[in-house]
């Protein structure tokens, strides 16, 4: 969304219905996706013995649970942000480590989940009106997509508090990640002086455009193998 704002800002023409999309996508993603996000993590945590989450109901799809205005907001200028996190206490698994680890998988794939569904959708809307798809639906999908890949991969950074650090965590040897988190702060800082400046920009968003490309593949598949497209 800043995107725009900028190229408005720069005399630039942008189409008042892609931005129309990108807040309408957004908005979808912040009340619908992020609390999927959420209760997965939750779910997962319950399914391997941890039951915070689920006593402080966190175990739900309810928006308001895990609304952040923060979070929402840098995901409205910035095309990344978060929801209120659901408590997780390792002591309850099994294998903490391990455990740990795929709770916080369990976000990450719900985002990639929620973008290969919302491509299904499209290519059956595509299919069912033989290609005359209105530009606010294609941009809304378009826009749905990338946030919830981009959201995926941003998780995905072994930086805490973001869920890759916790997946990160189950490879470590105990000595390295007790290195890790002892100095987390200075590695969170010097991470993000670097995201800041941009030098990640190139390796970041080619990674996200492969796996936007390949939702989109996938997407398209079962109406492949059906013989429908």
């Amino acid at each position: 969304m800043l995107n725009e704002i900028q190229r408005l800002l720069s005399g630039q023409q942008v189409g008042l219905g892609d931005i129309a999309a990108q807040i309408l996508a957004t908005l979808f993603v912040i009340f619908c996706i992020l609390p999927v996000h959420e209760c997965a993590h939750a779910w997962a945590a319950a399914k391997l013995g941890d039951g915070t989450a689920k006593a402080q109901g966190r175990l739900t799809l309810n928006p308001l649970a895990s609304f952040d205005p923060v979070g929402a907001l840098f995901l409205l200028l910035f095309g990344f942000g978060w929801a209120k996190p659901v408590p997780i206490d390792s002591r309850y698994f099994k294998n903490p480590r391990r455990d740990t680890a795929l709770t916080a998988l369990a976000g990450p794939l719900s985002n990639f989940l929620a973008a290969w569904v919302g491509a299904v959708v499209f290519y059956a809307i595509f299919l069912a009106a033989h290609g005359s798809v209105p530009q606010l639906v294609l941009g809304f999908f378009t826009a749905y997509t990338a946030i919830n890949v981009g959201l995926a991969v941003f998780n995905l950074i072994p930086l805490p508090p973001l869920d890759g650090s916790k997946i990160l965590g189950a490879f470590l040897s105990s000595r390295a990640l007790y290195n890790y988190y002892r100095h987390q702060n200075i590695i969170v800082m010097v991470a993000f002086i670097v995201l800041f400046l941009g030098f990640l920009d190139t390796p970041i968003n080619a990674l996200v455009k492969v796996c936007n490309d390949g939702v989109w593949e996938l997407g398209l598949l079962p109406f492949r193998l059906f013989g429908l497209a």
